[in-house]
């Protein structure tokens, strides 16, 4: 037990082949060296266009570019790691294969989660810049840094409970509980109860006050 505390965790790569990233995962790439850093871009996109003879304008937003993670990983053949040392162009090959190239059984590349710590970032690779150094007399490789690039990879069902939209110019769906009905339910989302007239034509309901718990009724958007 003792022996586990004491242990170096690894940044690991799981590797899936669904989106969901259920079940025994394909394969694990475990890295040789934990990198020194990593870091995280967050992009959010504005229209600025500007009209003719004006003089400014205002950013309106458009969308939120999904969060992207920097880091970089070395493979090394020379023993330095306490792992040994490795060939180094058959792991890069192996990386890319699990992270780029195109899964044959999904026609996609993979879905991948990287743990490391408390970092846990279900993601897609976007690029990987592989740069070679180190050479022995035969010019084989000693040394590969990859220069990787990942964007984040929410399911539907997850983006959607993250971005939390709730104005009444979207359309949402609600899950009935007990003491809810349709007056209430347009009064929560439109801020007025005399929506529910348009939710029941919506829902195909003809008893709007006793809905069935459990159901989901769908909010269209509307202009007040």
């Amino acid at each position: 037990m003792l022996k586990n505390l004491f242990k170096l965790e690894k940044l690991k790569i799981y590797v899936y082949d669904n989106r969901k990233r259920m079940g025994v995962p394909l394969e694990i790439f475990e890295v040789m060296f934990n990198p020194e850093s990593y870091s995280f871009t967050h992009t959010n996109k504005y229209d600025g266009s500007q009209g003719i003879n004006s003089s400014g304008t205002h950013q309106k937003y458009t969308y939120t570019k999904p969060h992207t993670l920097d880091l970089t990983l070395y493979i090394d053949g020379t023993g330095a790691s306490v792992a040994g040392s490795k060939d180094v162009y058959k792991e890069v090959d192996r990386f890319l294969r699990l992270t780029t190239y195109m899964n044959g059984n999904t026609h996609e590349p993979n879905f991948l989660k990287i743990e490391w710590g408390d970092l846990v970032f279900n993601c897609r690779l976007t690029s990987v810049e592989v740069n070679y150094k180190l050479f022995n007399r035969s010019g084989q490789p000693l040394r590969a840094e990859l220069k990787t690039n990942f964007a984040g990879d929410l399911e539907d069902s997850k983006r959607i409970r993250q971005e939390n939209k709730s104005s009444p110019d979207l359309t949402h769906i609600r899950t009935v509980k007990a003491g809810d009905n349709l007056p209430l339910m347009a009064d929560k989302v439109y801020g007025d109860p005399a929506y529910y007239i348009q939710l029941a034509c919506a829902n195909n309901l003809t008893n709007f006050r006793k809905l069935k718990v459990g159901i989901s009724i769908s909010l269209p958007p509307t202009k007040k």
